[in-house]
C-alpha cells in the first residue's frame, strides 16, 4: 500500500468529492471531507519520511515510464507542501463544523465540500506531478472550486459573487498566461515531463521561444500568487469567502503558486538563466519591497479585520518573493521558511475571526467594540498570531524575519542593507495595522446588549492549534527551518 501513496494523495479527495455532492445536511458531508483530508495528511507525512530516508520518490502511473508517460515525484520541496496543504486542511475542516451552517445554507452543503475537497485534490496534485501539463490540469481543477467556494460566501454578502467572477477573470488570464509558456517550451523540447525539460533547457535557453516562455511563466504564477501589483483579485475574494474558505486559502492556494515559481525558476529554468538571462532579481525585488511595503500601509486604513488581513497577505508574500528575488541559498531558504510559518499564524488569525463572526455576526471593527472582554480567549489568540505577523521574538514571524535579514546582509552593498531597513519599517507597520484591531478590541466601551460569550469548543480547539502550533514553530525550529535548509541546498545545487 506504501507504494501507492503518490497516487493516493491525490486521487483519493478527487473520488471523494462527488460522493459528497449526493448528500445534503451538513454532518455526512463534512465527516467525509475530514475524514479524506486526515487521511492525506496521514499519507504526506509518509511520503515526506520516506523522502527524507530514501531520497526522491518517482511514481509512475499506468506503467508508462518517464518522460513519455506522466510521473508524480516527491522531493523535500513537494513533500513539505504536502504536509502544509493538508494540514491546514484539516485543522480548518475541523473548526468547520458550526461555523459552515452558519455561514452557507443545509442544501449547499453537500456541494461546498465536494468542491472543498476538489480545491484540495488541485493543490496536492500541483504539488506532486512531474509533468508541467498536468501542472496546468490541476490548476485549474483548484481554481474552478475555489471560484464556486467563494461565491457561496453571497449567503451572507452577495458581494462574494462579485469577487469570484473577478477571481475568475484574473484566474484565467494567470492560467492562460502559464499555458502559453508551457505549450512554447513543448515546442522547442518536445517534452511536458518537468526533469526531462531542465535536462533539455541548457541547450535552448538561448533561443527567442523561450524567453518568451519564461516570461509568460513568471507573469502567470505572479497573477495566481497573487505577487503586488497583480493581486486585485485577493482582498475581495478573502474577504466575501466563508471563514473557513478565508483560513485555508489563506494557507495554502497563494503558497502554491509560490510553490511552482521557485520550481520553475530553480529546477527548470535554473538559477543562471533565471537571475542572469532573465535577470528576475532586477524585477521581482522591486515588485517584492513595493509589496510588503504599500500593503501594509493599505491594511492600516481598512475597516473590516478579513480586509485588513488579506492585505496583509499580500504584504507577506513580499517578504515571500524577496527570499527568491534575492537569488542565494540563505534567501531562498527564507523563502520557504516563511511560507510555512506564515501559513500557520494566518490560518489561525482568520479561524480567530471566524470565531468572532460566528458570535458577533460581523468582522467589521465599528461592530467590535470590546469585543477583548466579550471574547476574551477568542480575542487573545488573534493578539498571539498578530504577535507572528509582526515579528515578535519567540513566534515564526521574527524566524523568517530574521533570515531574510541574513540573506539581506549577505547580498551586500546599499541595496542589502537598505533592505534590512525597510523590513523593519515593514514590521512597524504590522504593529500598526495589528494594534487598530487591539484598540477597538480592549479600549472601546462594550455596546449596550451586546452579549459576552465564546464561539464553540469545536471552533476555539482547532483555531488554538494553529496559534500553539506557530509558537511551538517559531521555538523548535528542527522541522521548518531543517527541511528549508535541505531544500534550498538542494534546489540552489541544480541536482
Amino acid at each position: 500500500m506504501s507504494s501507492q501513496f503518490p497516487i493516493i494523495v491525490a486521487i483519493v479527495p478527487l473520488l471523494a468529492a462527488p460522493i459528497c455532492a449526493l448528500f445534503r445536511g451538513t454532518t455526512l458531508p463534512w465527516a467525509i471531507t475530514t475524514i479524506i483530508s486526515g487521511i492525506t495528511f496521514y499519507v504526506s507525512i509518509q511520503l515526506m519520511i520516506a523522502v527524507i530516508q530514501g531520497g526522491p520518490i518517482s511514481y509512475e502511473l499506468g506503467g508508462w515510464a518517464p518522460p513519455w508517460g506522466i510521473e508524480y515525484v516527491v522531493d523535500l520541496l513537494s513533500g513539505f507542501m504536502l504536509i502544509l496543504i493538508s494540514a491546514i486542511s484539516t485543522g480548518v475542516l475541523l473548526f468547520s463544523r458550526e461555523s459552515i451552517t452558519r455561514e452557507v445554507p443545509d442544501h449547499q452543503l453537500g456541494l461546498f465540500f465536494a468542491a472543498y475537497l476538489l480545491a484540495l485534490t488541485g493543490m496536492l496534485g500541483i504539488c506532486i506531478t512531474g509533468d508541467a501539463f498536468n501542472v496546468f490540469v490541476f490548476l485549474e481543477i483548484m481554481s474552478l472550486s475555489s471560484y464556486a467556494l467563494i461565491a457561496m460566501g453571497a449567503n451572507e454578502d452577495r458581494r462574494a459573487l462579485t469577487a469570484a467572477f473577478q477571481y475568475l477573470i484574473i484566474g484565467t488570464v494567470g492560467a492562460s498566461f502559464y499555458l502559453i509558456g508551457v505549450g512554447l517550451i513543448y515546442m522547442m523540447t518536445g517534452t511536458l515531463n518537468i526533469a526531462d525539460i531542465a535536462a533539455r533547457f541548457p541547450e535552448i535557453e538561448g533561443a527567442r521561444p523561450i524567453l518568451a516562455a519564461a516570461g509568460f511563466i513568471v507573469i502567470g504564477l505572479a497573477i495566481k500568487l497573487a505577487l503586488f501589483p497583480f493581486h486585485v483579485w485577493l482582498p475581495n475574494s478573502y474577504t466575501y469567502a466563508p471563514s473557513i474558505i478565508t483560513a485555508f486559502f489563506a494557507g495554502t492556494a497563494t503558497k502554491v503558486g509560490v510553490y511552482l515559481l521557485i520550481r520553475f525558476i530553480f529546477t527548470v529554468f535554473g538559477v543562471n538563466y533565471s537571475f542572469g538571462g532573465l535577470e528576475l532579481t532586477d524585477i521581482l525585488l522591486p515588485l517584492a519591497v513595493l509589496g510588503f511595503l504599500s500593503m501594509s500601509v493599505v491594511a492600516i486604513y481598512q475597516t473590516n479585520i478579513k480586509r485588513l488581513l488579506a492585505y496583509s497577505s499580500v504584504a507577506q508574500l513580499g517578504y515571500i518573493i524577496l527570499g527568491i528575488a534575492l537569488a542565494s541559498e540563505s534567501g531562498l531558504m527564507a523563502t520557504i521558511v516563511h511560507i510555512f510559518n506564515h501559513a500557520i499564524v494566518k490560518s489561525g488569525l482568520f479561524l480567530s475571526v471566524g470565531c468572532m463572526f460566528y458570535v458577533a455576526g460581523s468582522v467589521y471593527l465599528k461592530d467590535l467594540h470590546g469585543i477583548g472582554r466579550r471574547m476574551p480567549v477568542t480575542t487573545f489568540g488573534f493578539v498571539l498570531g498578530g504577535l507572528g505577523l509582526i515579528g515578535v521574538p519567540l513566534t515564526p514571524g521574527f524566524i523568517s524575519k530574521w533570515y531574510l535579514v541574513v540573506a539581506s546582509i549577505e547580498h551586500g552593498g546599499v541595496i542589502g542593507y537598505g533592505l534590512v531597513a525597510l523590513l523593519m519599517v515593514s514590521s512597524l507597520l504590522a504593529v500598526i495595522y495589528i494594534w487598530r484591531v487591539v484598540e477597538v478590541a480592549y479600549f472601546r466601551d462594550i455596546p449596550e446588549g451586546a452579549e459576552k460569550k465564546e464561539a464553540p469548543l469545536s471552533m476555539l480547539v482547532p483555531t488554538w492549534l494553529f496559534i500553539a502550533a506557530s509558537f511551538y514553530f517559531g521555538i523548535e525550529t528542527t522541522f521548518n527551518v531543517g527541511i528549508a535548509k535541505a531544500t534550498a541546498a538542494f534546489l540552489m545545487g541544480g541536482s
